[in-house]
């Protein structure tokens, strides 16, 4: 009997020997458990994230979409309308001393067909400027921001005075102030 319960042992053993040896074999060649919805979720939004972030970045800065841009500009070249020199007396707030200001203009337009269209508005423009001008201090004028602001606002009138169209900008060829 001792040898039949040996040989009952040595069975347990080699069954329990066996059923480790196909847990083992499981556990190596199982896949792994899928992880839960709301990481799948954020690694989802992730990748759209980055995968749209490098697209955009590679159709802008690669392919040269400023480049287009340049080019277009580059194809029409701008034309430039001189106007009649304007000198106005400045407002002076209790002042005795009367000051001038004196100033060359040139209009930028975008495209040489406007020329025939913005010239029968000339007086309008220059109104628009005389009244506007008139009404400044000398104190407006000072330094390149008080001159950004002008250039704005004239810019502005005319492009009130001549609409439709439209002028791209305001260029001084002179200032003084006397």
């Amino acid at each position: 009997m001792a040898a039949k319960a040996k040989e009952a042992d040595a069975e347990v053993e080699d069954k329990a020997e066996g059923e480790a040896e196909a847990t083992q074999a499981k556990k190596r060649f199982a896949l792994p458990s899928l992880p839960s919805k709301k990481v799948m979720i954020i690694a989802a939004a992730a990748l759209l994230l980055l995968g749209g972030g490098g697209t955009g970045g590679y159709i802008f800065f690669l392919k040269g979409h400023g480049q287009d841009k340049a080019a277009k500009a580059e194809g029409k070249p701008a034309t430039f309308v001189d106007l009649p020199d304007v000198l106005v007396n400045l407002s002076n707030a209790g002042t005795d001393r009367t000051q001038y200001l004196k100033v060359k203009i040139v209009l930028e337009l975008p495209d040489a067909k406007l020329v025939d269209q913005i010239q029968p508005l000339m007086p309008r423009v220059m109104d628009a400027f005389q009244t506007y001008l008139r009404e400044l201090r000398p104190t407006d004028l000072d330094g390149s921001a008080g001159l950004y602001r002008l250039k704005e606002e004239l810019t502005r009138r005319v492009n009130a005075a001549v609409a439709p169209n439209h002028i791209t900008a305001v260029l001084f060829k002179e200032i003084v102030v006397q």
